[in-house]
C-alpha cells in the first residue's frame, strides 16, 4: 500500500516525496484552492516529476481542487496575487484553514483509494494553529471516524528546520530548481516561472541554503535584498 504525500511543488514536499519514494511506492496528491500561484506550482511540479530522483516508485501526481473564492475573498493578498514581502513575519501569510481543507480533501480520496498513511512536509517552528501536532492528531481522528478508514496523517519533518532538508535534498539528488518556494513568481517565457526574490517565501528559501552551507541557484527575478 502506497503512503500519500502531499505535494506543493515546494523544497520541503519535494525532498519528503524523494525520502518517502526510497522506502515504497508513493502517491503524489496537489491540492488547489484558488491561490495565485497555483498555476505556476502545477507547472514546476509536472517538471519536478519529471525528474528521475523520484524512481519508479512514485505514481502520477493526483490533483485535486477546492473552491475557497466564496471564503478566500477576491481581495485577500494570496487570491490577488500580492504577497508579503521579503522580511515579512511568518505568521503574517497565514491563510485560515488552509490545512484543513487541503487534509481533508486528500483525507477523502486516500479513503477511496484505501491508503491509510498520509505525509506533509511541515516543518518545525511552524506558528500556525493548523500545523501542531494536536492539530494533525485530531484531523487524523476526525477523517478516520467520519470516512470509516483509518488513516494516520504524519509529518515526518516536524522536528527540523529547513536548512536540514536542503542537506538531505542535496544528498538525494533531489532537482531544487524545478522546485517552487514563492508566492509571487514571475512569469520569464511562457510556462517557465521564476522566484520573485522579493516575498517572504523566498527569504525562507534563501536563507536556508545559507544556513544549509550550500550554493543557493535558485533563479531569483529581483535580488535586492539577498546578500549572498
Amino acid at each position: 500500500m502506497p503512503t500519500a504525500v502531499l505535494l506543493s511543488g515546494g523544497l520541503d514536499s519535494a525532498v519528503l516525496l524523494a525520502e518517502e519514494a526510497g522506502r515504497g511506492d508513493v502517491q503524489p496528491i496537489y491540492v488547489s484552492v484558488g491561490l495565485a500561484w497555483e498555476r505556476a506550482e502545477k507547472t514546476m511540479l509536472d517538471r519536478l516529476l519529471a525528474a528521475t530522483t523520484f524512481g519508479d516508485r512514485t505514481r502520477p501526481l493526483v490533483s485535486l481542487a477546492v473552491d475557497m473564492s466564496d471564503v478566500y475573498a477576491a481581495t485577500l493578498w494570496a487570491v490577488r496575487g500580492q504577497p508579503p514581502s521579503y522580511h515579512t513575519a511568518d505568521e503574517d501569510v497565514y491563510l485560515p484553514g488552509r490545512n484543513v481543507v487541503l487534509l481533508g480533501k486528500a483525507g477523502v480520496y486516500c479513503a477511496a483509494a484505501k491508503i491509510d498513511r498520509l505525509a506533509l512536509g511541515t516543518l518545525a517552528h511552524n506558528p500556525f494553529p493548523d500545523a501542531t501536532p494536536a492539530f494533525r492528531s485530531a484531523m487524523a481522528q476526525a477523517l478516520s471516524l467520519g470516512l470509516a478508514h483509518t488513516l494516520t496523517i504524519d509529518a515526518p519533518y516536524a522536528a527540523l528546520g529547513k536548512a536540514e532538508i536542503v542537506r538531505r535534498g542535496r544528498a538525494l539528488g533531489v532537482p531544487f530548481d524545478s522546485t517552487l518556494s514563492c508566492m509571487g513568481p514571475v512569469e520569464k517565457v511562457l510556462r517557465v516561472f521564476v522566484h520573485c526574490g522579493v516575498c517572504s517565501k523566498c527569504r525562507e528559501r534563501h536563507d536556508a541554503f545559507l544556513a544549509a552551507g550550500t550554493e543557493d541557484t535558485t533563479d531569483y527575478a529581483d535580488r535586492t535584498y539577498m546578500t549572498a
